[in-house]
């Protein structure tokens, strides 16, 4: 059942990260919007290849890899951005967002929406990023899991005692909201991990189909070099904060961006927290801007109360009936 659109005075917007993407990924939009249509293009452009023709058409193993998901994920975001923003550009009252945030790569996506980097930079260096991750998982491998049903305090103690009897790495990579984490480390320990876990009656422990140890020391490597691209790129204050994903700091200026920015891949995504932080600056509307909700379903298992909705879930033209509601609800 859809939510009551509630009166609202700030918005977030917040970008899924790796693990959204799906075949079909905004080619309805495409078609809606030419704001849209542009940035996919430029997209194509940038990169050299066709990145659109893979998010509308596939395949779907060559879209899941990791070089190519997250850009293409970046990128449906941003369509899906520059989409609001001519929609909103065409309504006679001002519907500006008060904040950003995005889930782990999806903060790139923030720092683009707001002003920190151009697109063209962004993408660039989200597609180095994947490159970077996916020889890290060839060299270091490693996987990732999700459990379901035990608090972030035992997760993490099941990950201490993994580590110690599988002889490697394995840790909280994300913390979503309560009940709903994520693991992330070497082979061995991380499946000794999952059993521990269903030895201690989690609802539901599922390898995710990823090859890599996001989140984790395994990433130092990727994070290194990462970080020397970092240090080249013009990086700017962002005209609007952004909330992170490490300690839901409020990122108001280059240095703190760069800083959150630098130690992305090895340290953990605090979403919850931030969901929080962002609640406790005003925020009482959340619009997940990119191809899945998988975060609004997140904030509203946080807070059912507050206003939280994807705009992937409302095709009818550019955006559906309830974006009205949410338009006719600023005040």
């Amino acid at each position: 059942m859809d939510q009551e659109i509630k009166p609202w005075r700030r918005l977030a917007l917040i970008f899924p990260g790796q693990g959204s993407q799906h075949v079909g990924m905004g080619e309805a939009l495409a078609r809606a919007s030419k704001a849209a249509r542009d940035v996919f293009r430029r997209a194509d452009e940038v990169l050299e290849m066709h990145l659109s023709k893979l998010c509308f058409e596939g395949p779907e193993d060559e879209l899941e890899a990791t070089i190519n998901q997250q850009p293409a994920t970046f990128v449906t975001s941003i369509a899906w951005l520059s989409a609001l923003r001519e929609r909103w550009a065409a309504l006679d009252r001002k519907i500006e967002p008060y904040m950003f945030a995005g889930h782990s790569m999806g903060e790139y996506t923030a720092a683009v929406a707001a002003g920190s980097i151009t697109f063209e930079e962004g993408l660039l260096a989200v597609r180095q990023r994947g490159v970077l991750m996916d020889e890290a998982g060839r060299e270091f491998p490693g996987g990732m899991a999700s459990i379901l049903g035990l608090s972030e305090e035992k997760v993490a103690e099941i990950c201490e005692e993994a580590a110690r009897e599988g002889d490697g790495y394995v840790g909280l990579a994300t913390a979503n909201c309560e009940g709903q984490n994520v693991i992330s480390g070497a082979l061995r320990p991380l499946q000794i991990a999952m059993d521990l876990a269903d030895k201690a009656r989690a609802r539901k422990v599922v390898r995710l189909p990823i090859t890599i140890a996001s989140h984790s020391p395994l990433m130092a490597k990727a994070n290194e070099q990462m970080n020397r691209l970092l240090q080249k790129l013009p990086m700017r204050d962002p005209a609007h904060p952004i909330v992170g994903n490490i300690n839901a700091d409020i990122l108001e200026t280059q240095p703190e961006l760069y800083g959150e920015l630098s130690q992305q891949l090895v340290a953990g995504v605090r979403w919850a927290k931030s969901v929080d932080e962002m609640k406790a600056s005003g925020i009482d509307l959340f619009i997940e801007t990119g191809p899945s909700n998988v975060l609004t379903r997140v904030v509203r298992r946080i807070d059912y109360e507050i206003n939280s909705l994807s705009v992937s879930d409302e095709y009818e033209g550019l955006l559906g009936e309830r974006f009205a509601l949410v338009e006719a609800a600023a005040t």
